[in-house]
Formats: structure tokens, C-alpha cells, sequence
């Protein structure tokens, strides 16, 4: 399935490796920060990226990309960073973000990043955990998290702060701001002109590179190490299978702590030499998609749920005209993409009623979407419902399911463009081998799979079999061309009372499908029938309670409204007609209580986590079996 590929030119890249071999490198780079320091003195002044000053779009270099990370690399140092310590970053996304993480590997240490919705006790398991010598924080909302647990972070050193607002007056010696530690990063550098370059040069491919902390749906969050190695053989596996070129735009949103937006947004720009441009926040990531029109575009499923809910919200409104154009250009868009997926030519009649409907509606859909450009779009990180990827190829959106964790370095399986098989996260990537194991649980194998958790030699021996394969947790299968389909996770395997095995996940997705389900999570282990607890999606039954005159005053009594349950009780019936039986939600309840991000139920990707919500919502849960 995967072939030796060597010497293989991509669009100007050079990938010298058999795919899963050592030793690999990338236009003749054995280390990620041995190629970003290739790459800058190769594009100079070109732009690296971009982010908004004051509502303007500036232009940053990549000579300024090096010169800011020479200058953090080379200030921390100064002040203490050892090789295979860890400095952790607790900020949104920003160019700074970039310039630390480059800035502390090619140093020789370790970059960890901490969401910013964490907690200040989060903060304080994190720092002490990792032994964390260095924290960066972005303002005074998240130094305020770590003034709260200041007496218990010992190990920490020095805080850098990124931004001074309201912080002006802070004088205390543990604390520092971005501004001193350039200035000081320069001052060495001029002390030691060739310091910061042999760094680089003695960071070695199995050094670590990344510290990044599992989501900790169970138990305490577990630090995976990612080794420079790991990080090069996630990029050529990114270059063959969903490739980025030097021309694209690409829109940067996720959280840079996660490994799928890291590996994204960092290191396969990196490679690619692409421009990344930086959401001003999550809150307007919709808006800045419009204003760039990116090539590229990755995101969670719930971010493609919430686009489609907005076109459906839009298409209900419009005129009975335009409702009867975009019923029959979704309907041409269905019809040629179930050839396309079905790899069938597209008959001459499909062809041509696809290119009227596509100039007449699809076109101007996706510019208002900020999706005219785009070439390739990804999709992972949490399962999607088969037919929401459909309805995106059906208006002209190549969006591609793929699979990865942290443990394998963000990707082992993806999608291609003429290789989709919908239902599926695809084939695996080049290096990366696939098997499923006795029972059911799929395994990875490859120069991706990480170095082990920090300081957890029991957790990283139980993650691995006696032969080395990576044990994902995910339960699946791979049919006869080689393509993985995802079932549920091991540990989420319901057994009812009458012991039938049922996997919640393809029930979830199939719910979350409905624009007016936003989660879902299916309880039944061990009892007599299947239930679910269920997430509405806010801005759509809003609406429908709205238009329907239907009276509420805030998120719970909207959830409480009669005509509310009457809503989802139909659309739980609809997808009950989809499954056997025993496989059937018999009752359900809808969570009154809006989650955002900061909440412990979800996880950084906006998953809910399955233990915690079982927990907190058992009296309704209970309500359902009494």
C-alpha cells in the first residue's frame, strides 16, 4: 500500500528516506530545527506569516521569525536553560508562540504548551510534573493563574510575560517580560556569535523535542514526549499524503497546545514554506476565514458542524426562490459526488447540471464561507458524521478525515484527494504501519510513534505491545484497500444487561449530524437499554424557539420547553431508524447547562469527556433507568 518513496521531489521539497527507516531527512535536515534554520536563511525576507495590529493585517518575515527565536533561544539560555529542560507556554495562539517553541528547541530544550483554559491547579500539576524550569505566560489573566500557586511551582526559575498591559508596575525578580529576554538573547548572542547556530547543529534526531499533555479524559494528564525524529517523520508523512505548497495561505486557530494544530501550523509550514496567518481569536476564526480565503484549512468536527448549521440557518431564511436554488444545487452537488467517491466518471448530464448550479449558487456559497480558494480541507481529532463530509464535497469542499494522536505524532492515516473513501480516516500515511489486534483494537507502528510519557515508564510500557506496536485505545477495522474505519474506543464499549457489544460512536455522529444537536454521549453499560444525555446546539434551537414563538428566558428554561424535547425527540427517532434494535436510544435528556472550553466536561477540541459527564449529570442519567 505504501511504496519506498526516495529521492521523491514534492513541489521543491527533497525527501531523502525509505518511508519508517532511518535515517530521514528532509532537504537534507535530520531535525526539525536544523530545517527551520535552513529555511529562514533560504527565504529571507519573504513572509512567514501574519497577524492583525489594530485590525490590520502585518507581515512578518521569515529573518524575523529567526532573529526572534535566536533571541529567545539564546536569553533563556542565559538565564539557565539546560538541554532536556522544559519551558512551558501558556498563551493563545500568536507569532510569538512560534518564535518560543523554535526558540527553545533549537537550544536544546523542551517546549510544552498549557491550554488557556486551564485552571490555576491545572497549572500547578503541569509545572511541577513536568519540572518545568521556565513559563511563559500571555498577560495578567494567566499570570494570575500562576501567582495563585507561585509557593508550589518551585522548579520555576524565571516568568516571562508577553504582554505588559496592566502590568507595568510589577516589580518582582521572578518576573520578566518578552522585551528584556530579546534583549537579553541578543546581548549573549553578540558575547557568543556562533552559540545559537552549533546548538542546532547538536540537537540530534532522538532528542526531545515537545512535551505535550494528554487531555487527561482519564485519570491525570500523562506527558507525551515527541522526539525531533518524530516531528520529521509526521511532516514527509504530511507531504505525501495531504500536501502543502509554497503559494498557500493557511489560517491558524486551534490551540497550539494540541499536536494536530502544532504539527499544522508549526512544523509542516516549516517543511512546506506556506504562510500562516493567525486567527485574531476562536471567537472570530469564521470571520477571519472569509478575509483570507485560506488554500488549507484544518479544523475539529465541531467547527465544521457549526459551519454547516450557519448555511442551513441561512438557507431558511432566504426568499422560497433562493430555498428552491440551494435545494437543487445541493441536490446536483450529491448527485456528481456520489460518482466521484464511488471513483465512477461523472456521465456528461451530472457534469453539466453540477457546472450550472456550482456558477449559480456553489460558487458564491463558498465566498461567503471563505472557502473559494481552498484546495484541501482536514478534518480530525473526534469522529464526524459521514454525511455532513458528503454535504461539503457535495458544494464543491474537498474535506478529507484523518486520524492521529499525540502518541503517533498527530497522523498515521488520512484521506487523499481522488483516495476518499467516506465512513473512513483513510489509508495509512507513508512510514506508518496499521493492524488490528485480537480484540478489535487498532495498533501503529512507525518512526512517529512518541518516546514514552514523562517520567512513566509503567504507563509507556502498558502503551505499547511486546513487539512495539503503539496501542491507539481505539477500537476499528481495515477493510480489503487498505482503509481504517474507527468503531468507538476500547474503553467506551458498552455492554448492556443483555451483553450485547455496542460502540457509542457511530450513534453519537449520527446525532451530532443534526444542526440542532450540538454532542452526545450514549449511556447503557450494563443496563437494559440505551439512553443518551444530549447537547443542544444553541444558536440554531434558539431559532427554531424563536420562529416557533416559543417562550424562554435563558439556556435552561429554552432546554425545559416542551416544544424543545418534542425538537430532538425527532431527530433521535430518525437516526433510531438507522440501527438494530438493541442499538436504539429508548429515552434522553438534554444538558441545560452551557459548556464552553473553560468546563472540565470538554476537552480542548470541544469533545465531551464521556467519565466527567456521566458523573456530574447521574441524577438525569438515573432519571432515564428509574
Amino acid at each position: 500500500m505504501n511504496k519506498p518513496l526516495e529521492q521523491m521531489d514534492l513541489r521543491g521539497i527533497q525527501v531523502n528516506a525509505v518511508p519508517g527507516r532511518r535515517p530521514l531527512a528532509i532537504d537534507g535536515a535530520q531535525t526539525c530545527v536544523a530545517l527551520f534554520a535552513q529555511r529562514c536563511a533560504e527565504l529571507g525576507e519573504r513572509t512567514a506569516h501574519r497577524e492583525k495590529d489594530l485590525g490590520i493585517w502585518r507581515s512578518y518575515s521569515w529573518k524575523d521569525y529567526y532573529t526572534a527565536a535566536k533571541n529567545i533561544g539564546m536569553g533563556l539560555a542565559k538565564l539557565g536553560l539546560q538541554k532536556g529542560e522544559v519551558v512551558s507556554i501558556l498563551s493563545e495562539d500568536r507569532k510569538e508562540w512560534l518564535y518560543l517553541d523554535l526558540g527553545i528547541q533549537c537550544i536544546g530544550g523542551v517546549a510544552s504548551g498549557v491550554y488557556t483554559t486551564d485552571s490555576a491547579s491545572q497549572l500547578e500539576y503541569l509545572l511541577r510534573d513536568s519540572g518545568s524550569t521556565f513559563l511563559i505566560v500571555e498577560n495578567d489573566e494567566q499570570l494570575d493563574k500562576f501567582l495563585e500557586i507561585a509557593d508550589r511551582a518551585t522548579s520555576v526559575k524565571k516568568v516571562i510575560i508577553l504582554d505588559d498591559d496592566g502590568l507595568q508596575d510589577l516589580n518582582d525578580d521572578r518576573f520578566m517580560f518578552l522585551d528584556e529576554l530579546y534583549a537579553i538573547g541578543a546581548a549573549y548572542s553578540d558575547e557568543f556569535p556562533d552559540m545559537f547556530e552549533d546548538s542546532i547543529k547538536a540537537v540530534n534526531p532522538t532528542d526531545i523535542g515537545l512535551l505535550i499533555y494528554t487531555s487527561g479524559t482519564t485519570g491525570a494528564p500523562k506527558g507525551a514526549m515527541l522526539s525531533q525524529e518524530n516531528i520529521m517523520t509526521s511532516i514527509e508523512a504530511g507531504l505525501h499524503s495531504v500536501p502543502v505548497f509554497a503559494t498557500d495561505e493557511q489560517l491558524c486557530f486551534l490551540p497550539l497546545s494540541h499536536v494536530l494544530e502544532r504539527s499544522v501550523s508549526v512544523y509542516s509550514p516549516i517543511s512546506a514554506r506556506c504562510t500562516v496567518n493567525f486567527a485574531e481569536s476562536p471567537e472570530t476564526v469564521f470571520d477571519n476565514l472569509q478575509e483570507l480565503s485560506p488554500h488549507t484549512f484544518t479544523a475539529v468536527p465541531r467547527v465544521w458542524e457549526k459551519i454547516y448549521s450557519r448555511v442551513l440557518v441561512l438557507a431558511q431564511e432566504a426568499t422560497p426562490i433562493g430555498r428552491m436554488a440551494y435545494g437543487l444545487a445541493i441536490k446536483a452537488g450529491q448527485k456528481r459526488t456520489t460518482y466521484l467517491l464511488d471513483n465512477r466518471p461523472v456521465p456528461v448530464i451530472v457534469a453539466a447540471q453540477y457546472a450550472l448550479w456550482n456558477t449559480l449558487v456553489l460558487k458564491n456559497l463558498r465566498r461567503m464561507l471563505g472557502m473559494d480558494r481552498i484546495r484541501r480541507a482536514t478534518t480530525g481529532a473526534a469522529p464526524i458524521s459521514p454525511e455532513l463530509l458528503k454535504w461539503y464535497l457535495a458544494i464543491g469542499v474537498n474535506l478529507l478525515e484523518g486520524y492521529g494522536m499525540t502518541e503517533n505524532t498527530a497522523i498515521c492515516s488520512v484521506n487523499r484527494i481522488g483516495a476518499n473513501k467516506v465512513g473512513t480516516v483513510g489509508q495509512a500515511v507513508a512510514g506508518v504501519q496499521l493492524k488490528i489486534a485480537a480484540d478489535g483494537e487498532i495498533l501503529t507502528k512507525g518512526l512517529n510513534s512518541f518516546a514514552g510519557y514523562w517520567r512513566n515508564n509503567e504507563k509507556t510500557a502498558e502503551t505499547f505491545t511486546d513487539d512495539g506496536w503503539l496501542r491507539t485505545g481505539d477500537v476499528g477495522n481495515i477493510d480489503e484497500d487498505g482503509y481504517l474505519s474507527i468503531t468507538g474506543r476500547l474503553k467506551d464499549i458498552i455492554i448492556t444487561a443483555g451483553g450485547k457489544n455496542i460502540t457509542p460512536a457511530e450513534i453519537e455522529s449520527r446525532l451530532k449530524f443534526s444542526h440542532y444537536i450540538s454532542d452526545a454521549v450514549v449511556i447503557g453499560d450494563r443496563r437494559k437499554y440505551l439512553t443518551c444525555l444530549v447537547m443542544i446546539d444553541q444558536e440554531n434551537v434558539e431559532k427554531f424557539a424563536q420562529d416557533g414563538k416559543i417562550p424562554f428566558s435563558d439556556f435552561a428554561s429554552l432546554c425545559a420547553a416542551p416544544e424543545i424535547n418534542a425538537l430532538i425527540k425527532g431527530e433521535v427517532e430518525a437516526v433510531n431508524k438507522e440501527f438494530a434494535r438493541v442499538e436504539q436510544i429508548k429515552d434522553f435528556r438534554l444538558i441545560n447547562i452551557l459548556l464552553t472550553a473553560e468546563d472540565d466536561e470538554l476537552t480542548a477540541t470541544m469533545k465531551l469527556k464521556r467519565g466527567l459527564v456521566e458523573e456530574k449529570h447521574k441524577a438525569l442519567i438515573e432519571q432515564m433507568y428509574s
